[in-house]
C-alpha cells in the first residue's frame, strides 16, 4: 500500500555535463544505477513513480517511463513531457541526483499541499529546491511558453505563481549531486544510512 497517493515524477534527462557522465546511470546505494535507486525507494512511497527522460533505452531496469521528445536540456522539456502523459491535477517531482530526500521531507511538502498553490517547494536557508515539490498541471501552458522561448528559470515561474514554500533545516537532504567530488562524498554517505 502506497504511502502516497499523487504520481511521483523522477527528472533523469539533463546532460550531466558537469559530473562528465550521464548521473542518472551511476552506480549507488547497491543499485547499478542512480535512477534504479531512486525509482525503488520511491515505488515503496508513491502509488505511480514514474522517470522522465530524453532515452527511454538507457535505463536497464522495468520502470514506467515518460519520453521527453525535446531538444532542449531543461527541466521545462520534463515538465510539459509530465503534464501531457499524465492526467494528474498535480504530481510530485523529484531530481534524480538528490537521492538523500526522505519520506519525512515528502511528507511535510505534501501536508503543505492545498488546492489554491500552483506549487508547493522545499526551501532551506541555502536556497530554493524547485526541483523537489509539488507542481499544479495548471501549469502546463506556462511550460509550454517557457519551453518555446527557451527560457529555463523555474525560480522566476516560482515567484509569479501561487508557491507554497516549506521550510527545511536539513542542507544535506536537498544535496545535489552534480560534480565527480559531489558523487564520491554521497556514495559514503549512503553507506551510512
Amino acid at each position: 500500500m502506497a504511502v502516497f497517493d499523487l504520481p511521483c515524477v523522477i527528472f533523469a534527462g539533463g546532460k550531466s555535463s558537469r559530473m562528465g557522465h550521464n548521473k542518472a546511470l551511476l552506480p549507488f546505494g547497491g543499485y547499478p544505477t542512480l535512477a534504479q535507486f531512486q525509482y525503488e525507494r520511491l515505488s515503496g512511497l508513491f502509488s505511480e513513480v514514474y522517470i522522465v527522460c530524453k532515452d527511454p533505452a538507457l535505463f536497464g531496469f522495468t520502470a514506467h517511463i515518460i519520453a521527453e521528445p525535446y531538444e532542449t536540456y531543461a527541466p521545462t522539456a520534463g515538465f510539459v513531457a509530465m503534464f501531457e502523459a499524465l492526467s494528474a491535477p498535480k504530481v510530485f517531482v523529484l531530481s534524480v541526483d538528490t537521492p538523500f530526500v526522505t519520506q519525512a521531507h515528502i511528507q511535510a511538502l505534501i501536508e503543505a499541499n492545498a488546492p489554491q498553490y500552483d506549487a508547493i517547494i522545499a526551501q532551506t536557508l541555502q536556497g530554493t529546491h524547485p526541483m523537489c515539490g509539488i507542481y499544479s498541471k495548471k501549469l502546463l501552458s506556462q511550460f509550454e511558453t517557457m519551453l518555446q522561448e527557451e527560457n529555463h528559470k523555474l525560480g522566476m515561474l516560482l515567484q509569479e505563481v501561487d508557491t507554497k514554500w516549506v521550510a527545511f533545516e536539513d542542507e544535506e537532504a536537498f544535496f545535489n549531486l552534480n560534480h565527480p567530488h559531489e558523487y564520491e562524498a554521497a556514495l559514503k554517505k549512503v553507506i551510512k544510512l
